[in-house]
């Protein structure tokens, strides 16, 4: 017998009749219509679909697919996602967020839903601004980003998105670019194969508030230099050239020459799929500073998936526990109300 053929859908499919509200020049264009061809051929019926969101500029992305949406309230997305994944397990649901909405006032809820790996697509778009809003300094932006609010320069120390994710025990961690186009769909359908959380940090630009902030990941003339792609069981070398690498020296990653300082087999060897975290916590944590002037320190950023390991869901564990509860029989709510005022649970 003929094996079904899946629904597939195109990109006009999933575009609404809403005119697109953001502002000439935002990454956010690049990001929804990456999505919209990352979703088109996996086969899951529209009504199968749902983007939850917060407050900010990305949290309008419900109102341009067409799919179930949800637009929430400030920092609070997360909880609606979960819910509405644990009530309804066949739904596909993506939470569209930002730094601020999803690191700052929704920072607690992001990290929960993480370490708990409920099966949901966590799309966090890193401006390093409040934009929304008009421009503050938010909990990426760099010290010293001089903002409305930090008129002299930020005084505090930036979250790494990647770094929060690994530390929260995330099952899958990615960061892509919004205008990289051939890199960005695919992470996009690696999250949605994912079984488990999966978090994507995606730098993408503000033209308005922190205009050019990601010029170093995105012009072709510099990129190959500032960049790290990772690739799984490969070495990890990068530059225009393809002459630099990172080596582990003791408990830091360097960036090493190949062929004076040393050898392709010295290099590290990316694997994704590793228990253990702690390497791709090093790697979430190199940064390029064009400030920097030991070559051994001008690390840089990785972009690409640092973690992709199968792990019980929250939604699995919690239906096993529902099954067996359900093994054992109807109680009675009335024996309960009737029960002394401590019981036990068998």
């Amino acid at each position: 017998m003929a094996a079904t053929a899946l629904p597939t859908l195109t990109t006009k499919e999933l575009t609404t009749d809403q005119e697109v509200r953001w502002c000439p020049g935002c990454g956010d264009y690049s990001i929804l219509a990456q999505m919209k061809k990352a979703l088109a051929p996996l086969g899951v019926p529209r009504e199968k679909i749902v983007f939850v969101s917060g407050i900010g500029c990305s949290s309008r992305f419900p109102y341009y697919m067409n799919t179930y949406g949800f637009h929430t309230i400030h920092g609070r997305a997360p909880t609606f996602a979960t819910g509405l994944r644990l009530a309804n397990p066949d739904l596909q649901v993506w939470l569209v967020t930002g730094d601020g909405d999803g690191l700052s006032i929704g920072g607690n809820h992001t990290i929960h839903l993480l370490r708990r790996n409920v099966d949901i697509k966590v799309l966090l778009f890193n401006n390093e601004i409040y934009g929304l809003t008009k421009g503050q300094y938010s909990p990426t932006s760099r010290t010293g980003t001089k903002t409305k609010t930090s008129p002299t320069g930020s005084i505090e120390i930036p979250l790494r998105p990647l770094t929060v994710a690994l530390a929260s025990e995330a099952t899958f961690v990615a960061r892509t670019i919004d205008v990289d186009i051939k890199h960005l769909v695919p992470t996009l359908e690696r999250a949605a194969a994912h079984k488990g959380t999966a978090f994507v940090e995606i730098y993408q630009n503000c033209a308005i508030f922190n205009d050019g902030v990601w010029d170093y990941a995105t012009d072709k003339s510099v990129k190959l230099d500032t960049l790290l792609y990772l690739e799984h069981g490969k070495p990890m070398i990068f530059g225009k050239d393809r002459n630099k690498g990172i080596r582990l020296n003791g408990l830091k990653p360097e960036v090493v020459e190949i062929g004076k300082d040393c050898a392709i087999d010295d290099l590290l060897i990316h694997d994704e799929q590793a228990e253990d975290p702690t390497l791709a916590n090093l790697l979430s944590r190199m940064y390029y500073n064009p400030n920097e002037k030991d070559p051994s320190k001008q690390y840089p950023e990785v972009v690409g998936v640092l973690r992709a390991v199968r792990k019980p869901t929250f939604d699995e564990l919690l239906q096993n526990q529902i099954t067996a509860a359900q093994a054992k029989g109807k109680g009675r709510l009335e024996d309960l109300f009737k029960a002394e005022d401590v019981w036990t649970v068998e």
